[in-house]
């Protein structure tokens, strides 16, 4: 980072003058770069951020409210990504609270799950710190595309998918009757939702927003189960994939000086952890329609910020 330089004698300065936007920079006597945020914008990202963590237990996709604030502020779009991803762990942290019973009933049945989605991550995290930024406008339209017919379609696959584990009891019928492990029959762990999720993840730790579209609708169609019956897991897989990616972002900021801007991240933990475990209750009072309807909704504004935003 370049020190301001004093025209007259030529000797390097350091600025002593607080920045007023994200994207006025100081620079401090080591040479980092300083930024600041004014109280209007940081109160409109406090509230964005609160709101972000109820739609994140919801639906999902709630960073499409703070992300747009981040840059506005002036924020580069990985600064803002790495801002954002590592205040949204507490939204997922609130979240997860919110969802501990019915998450700790299925806990026994995650770790394939886990794994995976903690490996795509970890993965999408360190393409984010190498990949330019143009990248994200290709492969974000396309992902929100799938996630969106994969949940307007859910019903219908939900429905093809019961009737073929209908006829697959019917034939195994005699093998049934000598019992099983039930660890083995949970549809968390089946090899076809375990190897999308971890897809799916390497998106979540590359860019965060709308992943829980994604997961959801993954979750309901690889499951057979609603929409809200893999809330509880999509929410569990998403602390999974922003703890993951905020630890790789906190070794870059470390080790390699990759900017986060502490400020942001402050306002989003606050926000997110308060909207994140009361949206996990409003969530649990939501029919599957109502819940489905939200989730497009989302996944078109979504992608109409991305193609005309």
């Amino acid at each position: 980072m370049d020190r301001l330089r004093n025209p007259e004698s030529g000797s390097n300065l350091t600025s002593k003058a607080e920045p007023k936007r994200a994207d006025e920079v100081t620079i401090d006597a080591e040479g980092r770069s300083k930024r600041q945020m004014d109280p209007i914008t940081m109160v409109l990202l406090l509230v964005a951020a609160t709101v972000a963590g109820a739609i994140n237990a919801a639906v999902g996709s709630g960073s499409l409210l703070t992300l747009p604030v981040l840059m506005a502020a002036g924020l580069p779009p990985g600064v803002a990504v790495r801002t954002n991803t590592t205040g949204m762990v507490f939204s997922t942290v609130g979240a997860v609270a919110g969802y501990r019973k019915e998450i700790q009933a299925e806990r026994p049945n995650l770790r394939p799950l886990s794994i995976a989605t903690l490996i795509g991550a970890m993965s999408g995290s360190l393409l984010l710190l190498k990949a330019s930024p143009g990248t994200l406008d290709v492969v974000v339209p396309i992902l929100i595309c799938v996630a969106l017919v994969m949940v307007v379609s859910q019903p219908r696959l939900t429905k093809t998918l019961k009737e073929r584990q209908a006829r697959r009891a019917k034939t195994a019928a005699p093998d049934s009757a000598s019992g099983g492990n039930a660890d083995n029959k949970s549809p968390y762990r089946r090899p076809a939702l375990v190897l999308p999720m971890g897809l799916a993840s390497i998106y979540g730790g590359f860019f965060t927003a709308a992943q829980g579209i994604l997961y959801m609708a993954i979750l309901s169609v690889g499951t057979g189960r609603k929409l809200g019956d893999v809330n509880a897991v999509k929410n569990q897989m998403s602390l999974i994939v922003n703890a993951s990616a905020a630890a790789v972002y906190l070794v870059a900021h470390f080790v390699w000086g990759a900017e986060i801007f502490w400020i942001g991240t402050a306002l989003v933990a606050i926000g997110s952890l308060i909207g994140g475990y009361f949206g996990a209750h409003l969530a649990k009072r939501l029919p599957d329609a109502i819940l489905r309807g939200v989730i497009v909704v989302v996944a078109i504004a979504a992608l109409a910020r991305q193609l005309w935003g």
